[in-house]
């Protein structure tokens, strides 16, 4: 059982090296690359960072192993949302709680732990059934990021971001670096998926060899898989708060925070649902 629990260690490392060093890396130069702003940012590294727990609970749901999954969303969320709050205080942006946007999106975040800690309190199964209403739900709390930023952050985060425009001199929309961070994480990609599939033999063999509780691997999952969200965290609000634009670094951050849970429950969660029904 040591072997195994070594090779687990071992693979969830690399799934998350590779996401902190080379993913999130490559998508931020892809999105600086390009011309976004910090909320498209942010989103992108929410959607960067949330590739590891993809991996794992896609490989957890078609070992059979769903309990695993669910802890392992559920923990995820929780660790992403005290990593954002660390983040936050570490950095001194606390002011920035001020905005309306920014409570709205919390409250989101807030509500992607209190979801599947109900269903789990009401011993309610993660079936099919639940597929429609984790879409809606998905598809309404990104309507309300997007109206409430609209209203509350829209026109600063237009201002500071052309005067950052200003000030740097860096080369923008390059088409070489662009088609070299697209090939970069395609290759990124199949690497991901191959280390993904040796880790859910990994995890096979733990559950139904040695007994290791499904709860216990979940949990383990989530601790490992939220490290690359502590690293966009801090990063981000690092970057601006250089330029002394610290609320684009906590719209980044947040964006990165939100994306992140709703993609990791209504959307791998369902993801994981329909591999463990078929």
């Amino acid at each position: 059982m040591v072997y195994e629990f070594i090779k687990f260690i071992i693979y969830v490392g690399v799934i998350v090296a590779i996401s902190k060093y080379i993913l999130v890396t490559v998508l931020r130069k892809l999105a600086e690359n390009l011309n976004l702003k910090a909320k498209t940012i942010g989103n992108i590294a929410g959607v960067a960072t949330s590739v590891p727990e993809l991996l794992t609970v896609t490989i957890s749901s078609i070992k059979g192993l769903i309990g695993a999954s669910i802890y392992n969303i559920l923990s995820s969320n929780i660790i992403n949302l005290l990593q954002y709050l660390s983040s936050i205080i570490y950095n001194k942006n606390k002011k920035a709680f001020q905005n309306i946007a920014i409570k709205i999106d919390i409250i989101i975040v807030i509500l992607t732990i209190l979801i599947p800690i109900i269903l789990l309190i009401a011993n309610i199964e993660m079936n099919l059934y639940i597929i429609p209403i984790f879409i809606l739900l998905y598809l309404l709390c990104n309507y309300i990021n997007h109206n409430t930023h609209n209203l509350y952050l829209h026109r600063e985060e237009e201002n500071l971001s052309k005067e950052i425009e200003k000030e740097e001199k860096t080369e923008r929309g390059n088409t070489r670096k662009t088609i070299l961070y697209i090939s970069i994480l395609i290759f990124v990609g199949i690497l991901l998926y191959v280390v993904g599939d040796l880790l859910g033999e990994t995890l096979e063999i733990l559950a139904s060899h040695f007994g290791i509780n499904q709860i216990i691997i979940g949990i383990l999952l989530g601790f490992s898989t939220s490290i690359p969200e502590l690293i966009t965290f801090f990063e981000s609000q690092k970057h601006y708060n250089k330029k002394s634009n610290e609320i684009l670094g906590v719209v980044e951050a947040t964006n990165n925070l939100l994306t992140s849970n709703l993609l990791n429950l209504f959307i791998i969660q369902t993801i994981g649902i329909i591999l463990f029904s078929f």
